[in-house]
């Protein structure tokens, strides 16, 4: 067998350690009806919570993706034009099972919220006011905690065998479950307090305290905020007073509904340092939280056909074709091609040869252009080979710490997914930790 056919057949190198995810048995059990993609930024949570939900369609559950993703590249991968905050039903589906959509809307959310614990006078007033308008759209934490509320309402209508949750791309993937109590806390805090106390004394208590404590705090947030904006907050709490323990309680809830047996966290990261330092810091919070872990996908593993080929081998073999070649003069006519004896000879200027000025930029000698070719060919492997090197050794530092956890690894692929072609392989290399590269037939 070729050296060259023996490397073939080594196949990519694999970072993960020999537990490997099953991902199938997951999909397929019955009590698992939640599962929530979490990690870092920009480490393809979208697509895998997508290539999750078609395969669990696919083998027959009625599965709805809810993804916080603004890109939209979940409705264009999915061949749907747009998606709100209703479920929309994906056609192309292979099996028995359903698949649908939905991309959270943050403020109809919030608006659920209102007029489902407010009545209908109350509810108008609080969508009305200009201070919940901008809470609605842009407080921090909002939309992580609209992600869980949406959650929550999902799982109450008992529709899916199957709810796959892609969480927002917050700077930390730990804002995702900070979010509850975040918000219950801003609920629960010294402001809020103080701003429903006078409502809540009554009579000369109230006037007293309104005279003393709201007159300092209005005169520094006055300065602050401005009166109207002063104004729009007391307005807001005066109406939400009485909706606010709904919203610690849906908060509990939720949190409750993520620790339940049903529930299954899948850890979304890539080989890289940060995403796997994010990696790290939520499954132990998770361990912390007592919520269920069923594994890491680690997403864009690179790999190499040609693995026993070093780096190091790969950059001495290059440096040697590209050395300058030492010709023998005698014999070899390499050496003489440009000389002033064969300017007029038949082998320099036989019909159809292009004539070789020595300054130009064309080689003359086949075999040279061949060496400086595979020469930087060479140097490509060599890169990706440090590249694959620095992948493990980022790898091995995030396994050190957690060999409990089990992985699926899915190969950096060539482009972006953008179809239910492209999403049903990412699924058939998360069941199966397929390689990069298919082994070479001898």
């Amino acid at each position: 067998m070729s050296a060259d056919r023996s490397l073939a057949q080594e196949g990519p190198r694999r970072l993960s350690p020999a537990r490997a995810l099953d991902v199938d048995p997951l999909l397929d059990d019955p009590g698992t009806r939640i599962v929530v993609c979490c990690g870092a930024g920009g480490v393809g949570k979208t697509t895998t919570a997508a290539a999750l939900g078609l395969r669990a369609a696919e083998r027959g559950r009625k599965v709805v993706v809810l993804t916080i993703d603004p890109a939209r590249r979940l409705a264009q991968s999915m061949g749907i034009d747009s998606l709100d905050n209703t479920p929309r039903r994906v056609k192309g589906i292979e099996g028995d099972g359903e698949l649908h959509a939905m991309m959270l809307d943050m403020k109809r959310t919030f608006d659920e919220v209102v007029e489902a614990h407010a009545d209908a006078e109350r509810a108008a007033s609080i969508l009305s006011n200009p201070f919940y308008q901008s809470l609605s759209a842009g407080f921090a934490g909002t939309q992580e905690y609209m992600a869980m509320e949406k959650l929550g309402q999902l799982r109450a209508r008992d529709e899916w065998d199957l709810i796959v949750v892609d969480t927002p791309p917050s700077r930390s993937a730990l804002d995702f479950l900070d979010a509850p109590k975040r918000l219950g806390s801003f609920l629960d805090g010294r402001l809020i307090r103080l701003l429903t106390a006078p409502a809540k004394l009554g009579g000369r208590a109230g006037m007293k305290f309104l005279n003393v404590g709201m007159s300092m705090m209005t005169g520094t947030l006055g300065k602050l905020l401005g009166g109207q904006l002063l104004k729009d907050v007391q307005t807001f709490v005066s109406a939400m007073d009485t909706t606010f323990g709904g919203f610690r309680t849906r908060a509990d809830a939720t949190y409750k509904l993520l620790q339940a047996p049903g529930t299954a966290f899948l850890v979304v990261a890539a080989p890289e340092r940060d995403a796997l330092r994010e990696a790290a810091y939520f499954v132990e919070r998770l361990a912390t939280e007592d919520m269920p872990l069923a594994g890491l996908v680690l997403n864009r593993v690179h790999g190499s056909g040609a693995a026993q080929l070093s780096a190091e081998r790969a950059l001495a073999a290059a440096e040697n074709l590209e050395e300058p070649r030492i010709v023998d003069q005698d014999g070899g006519k390499a050496g003489l091609r440009n000389s002033p004896d064969t300017q007029g000879s038949s082998e320099a200027t036989a019909p159809g040869t292009p004539a070789v000025d020595s300054g130009g930029d064309t080689d003359p000698d086949p075999e040279r252009s061949a060496d400086r070719l595979t020469a930087g060919l060479l140097r490509l492997h060599a890169d990706r080979m440090h590249l694959l090197s620095r992948e493990q050794r980022t790898w091995d530092r995030f396994a050190s710490l957690h060999p409990e956890v089990a992985v699926a690894e899915v190969a950096a692929l060539a482009g972006d997914v953008h179809d239910l072609t492209g999403l049903r392989d990412i699924g058939d290399r998360l069941a199966a930790n397929r390689p990069e590269l298919p082994e070479t037939e001898v």
